[in-house]
């Protein structure tokens, strides 16, 4: 096992931030981890990502320099070594939009619409084409861990509905998907002007996908509720603006069943392979957003296909997945 302190220590020690103040600050549900370092009043983060975990580097500075060369707010990499897997990043600042919300809730419809500024903008620009794609095949197979990790049941005929779905309503992966684009991982800069002030994180996953993938991870998010006023309003604002063909608001449903079915496998498998009990927490809502989006009558088939299949996630079954 490779001491990850110690090398981390190391660059640090090696670099211009060797004499800064190093402090650790909250992560993700990958094995990356991320420091702030400090001096006076500049900051830098230092993101670890070790290469032993599978975790690669390359895909998050190519997509920042992407990012910032089209005026988004992506963090600046003033360091890599990509050997190591570390990556020095510029700071966007300290409170992402769900702490701002908990002060001023008064100001979620704002926020909530400059984050869909960002995606409408997203959709106009030529994406890297080397990206993967998620095709209705693929949305289908990213969504088969709920059947090894939490339902413990064939996804066959599941798999097969998520597809035919995807086929109709979503068909086209021809958008930039930053893909874990919620409360969290955005930055309010409220100093800032435009898309300015919309800091992104966690964007070392994006794809391709069809139109609106990443509104139903803005609106459909497993950590916080968003108004159902808010909500709405943001997907009729996209609908009006998108360039997704055919009924949006089905469209969206069917990213949204797809997107939160293979979360839900997912925090299973953080629960009982990696022992992170703190995502048993999150998933009787992201449940509520499966049921609330299988209510799409253009969806009946799906929604049959899931209730044989996915279980609520409740009390007794969340504590078989913590035993």
């Amino acid at each position: 096992m490779l001491d990850r302190n110690a090398i981390v220590e190391n660059f640090v020690a090696n670099s211009p931030w060797h004499n800064w103040v190093c402090a650790p600050i909250a992560g993700d549900a990958s094995a990356r981890r991320y420091l702030r370092l400090t001096s006076g009043s500049d900051t830098v983060i230092l993101m670890d990502a070790p290469l032993e975990n599978d975790e690669e580097t390359q895909p998050f500075v190519e997509l920042a320099n992407f990012l910032n060369a089209r005026g988004y707010a992506a963090p600046e990499v003033l360091a890599h070594n990509p050997e190591q897997g570390i990556i020095i990043l510029s700071d966007l600042g300290k409170i992402d939009f769900a702490q701002w919300l908990l002060a001023k809730p008064a100001d979620e419809q704002m926020l909530y619409q400059s984050a869909t500024d960002i995606l409408l903008g997203l959709e106009n620009i030529d994406a890297p084409q080397h990206l993967k794609q998620m095709t209705p095949t693929v949305g289908a197979e990213m969504v088969a861990i709920i059947g090894t990790h939490y339902s413990h049941k064939g996804t066959n005929d599941l798999c097969a509905q998520v597809r035919l779905a995807l086929e109709t309503f979503a068909p086209d992966p021809n958008t930039l998907a930053l893909r874990d684009f919620h409360a969290e991982n955005l930055i309010w800069r409220s100093e800032k002007i435009g898309d300015d002030r919309v800091g992104l994180l966690d964007f070392q996953d994006a794809f391709l996908a069809p139109p609106g993938y990443d509104l139903a991870s803005l609106l459909r998010d497993a950590r916080r509720d968003v108004s159902p006023q808010v909500a709405d309003a943001a997907i009729d604002y996209f609908a009006e603006r998108t360039k997704a063909k055919g009924p949006f608001r089905t469209s969206l449903a069917c990213l949204g069943v797809q997107r939160n079915l293979r979360i839900l496998g997912v925090f299973a498998r953080l629960v009982t392979d990696l022992a992170k009990p703190r995502y048993l927490a999150f998933m009787p809502r992201v449940w509520g957003h499966i049921v609330q989006d299988l209510q799409d009558p253009a969806l009946v088939d799906l929604r049959q296909a899931v209730m044989d299949t996915v279980p609520e996630p409740t009390p007794a079954i969340l504590a078989g997945l913590a035993a």
